[in-house]
C-alpha cells in the first residue's frame, strides 16, 4: 500500500498525514494507513534575518510566530509586528517572514551579537540564564485567579482534552488551552512541541487582546511545566498556568517571583498548588 492508495479521509485534521504501517497482533499482521502528526522545519525570519528554525506542526503558524516573538521578548506587543507572510520552501519547510519595528529589530540584533560571542556550551550555564532574562516581571492578578479551585481545573483539563482533534487522530501532540475562570475552554492549540503549542495559544491571545475581545482566563498545558513555559506566560501577563504533569524547581521559583499561580499534577484525582 502506497500513500496514493490510501482512501481519502476528509476528517483528517490539519497537521496530520497518513503513512503506511503494519499492525502486529496475536491474530496476524495487517497493513494499515495510520494518521501521524507532521513535524516540519519552520524558520522564523525577522526583517529578512533568520532568527530560529523550529520543528513544529504546520498549523496556526501565524499564531505561533507572533506568540514566539512576544514570549521570547523580541517584541513587546502585537502591534510591533507590522507584517507577516508565510513562504513555503517545499520539502525544506516554511518561512514565517515578519516585519518588526526598528527599535525591536535593533534589540534583536544586539541579542544575536551577544549570543554569537559565547563559547563552551552555548546557552547553558550562568551567563546564558542571565541572557534568558529569568526575571519576567510581575504578573497582574485578578481576584478570581486567587480562588481557582479543583472543580474549575478538572473541568478545564477535561475540556482541553476533548478539543484535541489532532491528538485524537495521531496520539502524538501537546496542547495548550485558554480556559475561563470556570474551566470552560475558549481556544485550544496543538503542536508536536509543548513550547510551540503554548506559543500558538499566546499568539492567538495577543491578537484577541489587540482586538479587545480577549476573555479573562488562564492557560493550561498537557505537559510538564518547565521554566520556559512559566516565563512565556508571565511575559504575556497570564495570571495562572495549570499543567497536567510536574513542574521543575526553576518553574516554581519563577512563578513565585512573578506572582503567577502555578498548578501542576492537574488530574481527576487531584492537583498540587505550587505558587498561589
Amino acid at each position: 500500500m502506497k500513500p496514493s492508495d490510501f482512501p481519502p479521509d476528509s476528517s483528517l485534521p490539519t497537521g496530520a498525514r497518513l503513512v503506511e504501517a503494519t499492525r502486529h497482533t496475536g491474530g496476524g499482521n495487517t497493513a494499515e494507513a495510520v494518521a501521524i502528526a507532521e513535524e516540519v522545519p519552520i524558520a522564523l525570519v525577522f526583517n529578512g534575518i533568520s532568527h530560529a528554525v523550529m520543528m513544529a506542526t504546520p498549523a496556526d503558524l501565524e499564531h505561533f510566530a507572533l506568540g514566539f516573538a512576544l514570549s521570547e521578548g523580541i517584541i513587546d506587543d502585537a502591534a510591533a509586528c507590522r507584517d507577516m507572510q508565510l513562504v513555503s520552501r517545499g520539502d525544506a519547510g516554511t518561512e514565517v517572514q515578519m516585519e518588526i519595528g526598528s527599535r525591536e529589530f535593533a534589540r534583536l540584533k544586539e541579542r544575536r551579537r551577544s549570543l554569537a560571542g559565547r563559547t563552551g556550551c552555548g546557552l547553558c550555564g550562568v551567563d546564558s540564564l542571565v541572557a534568558l532574562e529569568l526575571d519576567a516581571g510581575t504578573v497582574r492578578r485578578p481576584d478570581w485567579s486567587r480562588r481557582l479551585g479543583f472543580d474549575a481545573i478538572t473541568a478545564g483539563m477535561a475540556a482541553m482534552s476533548s478539543r484535541q482533534a489532532l491528538n485524537a487522530r495521531t496520539g502524538g501532540v501537546h496542547a495548550a488551552a485558554w480556559l475561563l475562570p470556570d474551566g470552560s475552554a475558549v481556544h485550544v492549540a496543538e503542536d508536536v512541541g509543548r513550547h510551540n503549542a503554548l506559543d500558538k495559544l499566546l499568539g492567538w491571545l495577543a491578537l484577541q487582546r489587540r482586538a479587545g475581545d480577549a476573555p479573562e482566563g488562564f492557560a493550561a498545558v498537557s505537559s510538564r511545566a518547565s521554566f520556559e513555559l512559566v516565563r512565556k506566560c508571565a511575559r504575556l501577563d497570564v495570571p495562572a498556568l495549570a499543567a497536567i504533569s510536574a513542574p521543575t524547581a526553576l518553574a516554581v521559583q519563577l512563578a513565585r517571583q512573578s506572582g503567577m499561580a502555578l498548578l501542576a499534577f492537574c488530574r481527576p484525582a487531584g492537583m498540587t498548588l505550587f505558587a498561589a
